[in-house]
């Protein structure tokens, strides 16, 4: 007696019918992008934090670089003027003229460099 074509090649086959696996790909294909979609919204997420970072270090930045700038600015007012006093002083100075004719040799120790900067009462802002 001749196989049935419905009966037998439904009996081998593992898939589920038609309908279902149809509606069971429908389903893993929603759930795979509502998981991409959540994914893609974290990600943009922590691309505008780390923008926001970005732009608050940068503008921390540029309120440093203006305050060091300003600082060299005073700095450079109060060399131009101590190096106005020393040169004012020197032909009137004992000590100088009694001294030999070579100036001394000045050295500084590594750490002095690093001493917090008194500046002159004239240079105060």
């Amino acid at each position: 007696m001749p196989h049935s074509s419905d009966s037998s090649d439904s009996s081998f086959s593992r898939s589920p019918p038609p309908g279902k696996q149809d509606s069971s790909d429908d389903v893993r294909k929603v759930q795979r992008r509502e998981k991409n979609r959540i994914a893609a919204q974290k990600s943009r997420q922590r691309q505008t934090q780390k923008a926001d970072t970005l732009h608050l270090e940068s503008e921390d930045l540029e309120k440093q670089n203006t305050a060091l700038r300003k600082e060299i600015k005073q700095l450079t007012e109060e060399m131009k003027y101590f190096t106005s006093v020393l040169s004012s002083h020197e032909p009137l100075c004992s000590v100088l003229a009694a001294s030999a004719p070579s100036p001394p040799e000045v050295v500084y120790s590594a750490h002095a460099f690093h001493q917090p900067h008194v500046s002159s009462p004239r240079f105060q802002p």
